[in-house]
């Protein structure tokens, strides 16, 4: 501390009035909070390594001269072991989503924006930071590669998969790490990656996002960092909501590179978040089991549902590989009591097994109070579900212009309210644009069916068999239309004997 002091003391001719230690999460480098005689503070870091100071140094310069939202560096040791940066304020982006996280990932509209916010500015650091950049100053390497990645994994393995006390062959496996690295490796793009883009390392200054903690970013590919980001293990993201930022992001890319296909970028990065999610097992198993740090153990069960539903989501060439990890996901020690709990549960917390409610609650509506709008699935085969409302008011809807998820094997079995056909859909994208027109059409009916005052308004989707693309749709209008105006929906996906009621939380 007395040399962050006495630099604080050179730089402004007086000494800090007071410092205080900030408190660290994973990095051994030591930061502290100075305060100024005027009011005004700083922060003080002092590292380990002069060769990492170099790098964020010289990458927080460079990215400030690509007017990019980072901290200024106002002054810097002869030995660079310790500098002074500005101080961006003490509330991150991980500290505004708590009350997300505690609720289990429900998180506000004030939060999903700000979300939102952070994912579409990531593309301006990778792409605009890695403009005229020297690539040969990153920490502790210029460029991610196949080397890279080959040590990550050992480095899961040493760390995290032998003290589980999984048995397994070490040469398959070992085969499986290199068919992976060049997957990974394969393509090459000149970005930046950020390697630690999360939630801790983004402050929020007068509510807009700036970036920290980027000295350990190279050369690398784009899709890391978003992996990083929306996986983190414990952030808790809904599936929903990684789906939305995933799409914003992709979206966002389009200011710099002419775009993949949605299903391009889906495989690709569907290859990340599996890195990446073995790469946090790797340093929780170091942090928790080897260093005793209490909050990475904690940490591990996410950790491991999210490799448990990656799985069950995205099949990968790996197979040996991904014998093993299952085989890990459900060892004892990491079952989490929820994953034996068969019912399934949407990001609202709402049940859709065929016991919390039967059709026939959809049957009638009496027609008195305010706007309820009913939605159905239902399949042509059966015939269009029957208005009973008396006012024959709404729209049916085809949905098999669109690609079939019923067509292959692996999707029979399952639905539109699936995690494996939502990703199908969505990254197929006919749905998406689909329903882009659905939701223009239903919004200005809704409006208009709450300004004269009616009381019922019907929304119907068909489809071959009744349980893929309308079930989706169906679902997804039903959630569309309750977000938006706060009415109550009522949703039926008839062929499958489910139900919902999506309660007012408006007041008339």
């Amino acid at each position: 501390m007395e040399e962050i002091k006495q630099l604080f003391a050179r730089t402004y001719g007086v000494w800090p009035l007071e410092v205080t230690a900030i408190t660290g999460a994973g990095s051994n480098r030591l930061y502290y909070r100075l305060k100024h005689p005027d009011g005004t503070s700083v922060i003080g870091v002092k590292g380990t390594s002069r060769e990492e100071n170099h790098a964020f140094i010289y990458l927080a310069r460079h990215f400030a001269e690509k007017r990019l939202p980072v901290p200024s560096i106002i002054a810097v040791s002869g030995d660079e072991m310790c500098y002074l940066q500005q101080d961006l304020g003490a509330v991150s982006l991980y500290d505004v989503l708590r009350s997300g996280r505690e609720a289990g990932g429900r998180y506000s509209l004030k939060q999903q924006k700000l979300l939102v916010e952070t994912i579409r500015q990531l593309p301006s650091i990778q792409f605009a930071g890695a403009q005229d950049m020297d690539w040969s100053i990153c920490y502790p390497q210029p460029e991610f590669n196949e080397v890279n990645v080959v040590f990550d994994l050992n480095y899961f393995k040493y760390c995290f998969l032998k003290p589980s006390g999984l048995d397994f062959h070490e040469l398959k496996l070992e085969n499986d790490f290199h068919l992976f690295a060049k997957d990974l490796v394969e393509e090459t793009v000149d970005t930046f990656m950020y390697r630690d883009f999360q939630a801790r390392n983004v402050m929020l200054v007068d509510g807009k996002p700036a970036f920290i903690d980027f000295q350990g970013g190279r050369k690398g590919p784009y899709y890391y960092d978003l992996a990083s980001f929306l996986w983190q293990a414990s952030a808790i993201y809904p599936d929903k909501l990684k789906r939305r930022l995933a799409l914003e992001y992709y979206d966002a890319l389009k200011k710099y590179i002419e775009v993949p296909s949605k299903r391009h970028f889906a495989d690709r990065l569907s290859l990340f978040v599996l890195f990446r999610t073995l790469q946090v097992l790797g340093a929780y198993g170091f942090r928790g089991y080897f260093e005793r740090k209490k909050h990475f153990i904690d940490s591990i069960p996410h950790a491991i549902a999210n490799l448990g539903k990656i799985l069950d989501i995205k099949r990968f060439p790996y197979p040996y590989l991904i014998s093993v990890l299952r085989q890990l996901t459900l060892l004892p020690a990491f079952v989490q009591q929820e994953q034996a709990n068969k019912v399934k549960v949407d990001d609202n917390n709402v049940d859709k097994t065929q016991q919390q409610y039967g059709p026939a609650s959809f049957s009638k509506y009496d027609g008195k109070g305010p706007l309820v709008v009913r939605v159905f699935s239902f399949s042509y085969r059966k015939g269009i579900p029957k208005d009973t409302s008396g006012n024959g008011g709404g729209y049916v809807f085809d949905c098999r212009s669109t690609h079939n998820p019923g067509r292959y094997e692996q999707y029979k079995q399952l639905n539109g309210l699936d995690e494996p056909v939502i990703s199908f859909l969505e990254e197929d994208g006919e749905i998406l644009t689909f329903l882009e027109s659905v939701y223009k059409l239903a919004d200005a009916h809704v409006t208009r069916y709450i300004q004269r005052g009616f009381t019922s308004l019907m929304f119907a989707f068909g489809c071959t068999g009744g349980r893929h693309r309308s079930v989706y749709s169906a679902q997804h209008l039903a959630e569309h239309i309750h977000e938006k105006f706060g009415i109550e929906v009522r949703v039926c996906h008839r062929e499958m004997g489910i139900s919902q009621t999506l309660q007012a939380n408006i007041k008339y």
